[in-house]
């Protein structure tokens, strides 16, 4: 099968090449797509070396799927051309996630619903893809009312400019920045632009998203997102509240037996999640210090930890199309 990358020189593109040959998914040709000024460069993958290509020559190579990582404005210019010529998109950005004709995918939870005719498929955010990995198996026991979320996360979702900002500023050497203020030993309550409500893009991404996902549009979601010093993974302290009281054993069951969470929850021993011990380069989605709420009814709180490389963005591209491929729908 030919395979095209889309982005293949970024941070998530480069994880994508990964995880496509840890997950041995059956690339006869790789096609990596990156920007001009990168075409005509080569990338070694599975001992062999690849060239670079343009947008334009990709298409002509005709592969039966992309995996764009190469942000909105490249996704919404570029993706239904691709579409057009009959080869199926899966498109890490934002450009396409709430467009009403364009799926929404975690495959662990509405992978089901694709088609042989979906040929622009959106990622979600990985911030909301963590998240209702969790509330999924719980929303299906005592159905979701509400979410209260503040997130934890890594600068590796802000690309290779921030992290090198982060190890800049670590090691005391002058460099270009990728936020407005400095990262080390700080925290910045914004993650992408304000909008008119007071909330940022990335807020309201895991509101409308969380709905499209679950395919419920009454889950009421209350989210705040900080960028922190970190690399390994995205953090998340959820509150949730349910429509009847859970029984705490019953959700780490529920939990632990919908595949892709580690349940990581015994205080008493120190354990619990933490994204460089535990979610840096995995694919799990981990989850501990689950508790009741003691100051209202039927909610408990919860601490959600992931790889947002993985996960959140190239794993979850990928086992989308591998759930494209098992059911046909790759040619």
């Amino acid at each position: 099968m030919k395979v095209a990358v889309v982005g293949a020189t970024g941070l998530v593109g480069t994880k994508m090449l990964q995880v496509l040959e840890e997950r041995n998914f059956p690339v006869t040709e790789l096609i990596p797509v990156a920007s001009e000024r990168s075409v005509g460069k080569t990338i070694n993958w599975r001992g062999k070396t690849w060239t670079v290509v343009s947008m334009t020559d990709a298409i002509s190579m005709h592969p039966a799927v992309a995996l764009f990582s190469a942000g909105g404005s490249t996704s919404l210019e570029w993706a239904p051309q691709f579409a057009t010529a009959g080869i199926t998109v899966i498109d890490n950005s934002s450009a396409w996630r709430m467009d009403p004709t364009k799926k929404l995918i975690v495959p662990e939870i509405n992978g089901d619903t694709l088609t042989a005719a979906d040929k622009i498929i959106a990622n979600p955010n990985c911030s909301t893809i963590q998240m209702v990995m969790v509330l999924q198996p719980l929303h299906e026991l005592y159905r979701v009312k509400r979410v209260v979320v503040s997130t934890y996360q890594s600068v590796t979702g802000t690309g290779k400019k921030a992290v090198d900002q982060l190890m800049n500023e670590r090691n005391g050497v002058e460099g270009e920045m990728a936020y407005r203020y400095k990262i080390d030993m700080n925290l910045i309550p914004q993650i992408d632009v304000f909008l008119e409500n007071g909330y940022t893009k990335e807020e309201m991404k895991m509101v409308l998203e969380t709905k499209k996902i679950m395919g419920d549009e009454n889950i009421l979601v209350s989210p705040t997102c900080i960028r922190v010093p970190v690399i390994g993974g995205h953090s998340e302290s959820v509150n949730i509240q349910f429509e009847r009281k859970p029984d705490l054993d019953e959700v780490r069951a529920a939990l632990s037996g919908f595949g892709g969470i580690t349940v990581i929850d015994d205080p008493q021993q120190f354990e619990y999640p933490m994204p460089l011990i535990h979610a840096s380069d995995s694919d799990e989605v981990f989850v501990g210090r689950i508790r009741y709420d003691e100051t209202t009814e039927n909610a408990i709180n919860c601490w959600i930890v992931s790889d947002n490389l993985r996960k959140g963005a190239a794993t979850n591209a990928v086992q989308i199309a591998e759930k494209l491929q098992a059911q046909g729908f790759l040619g």
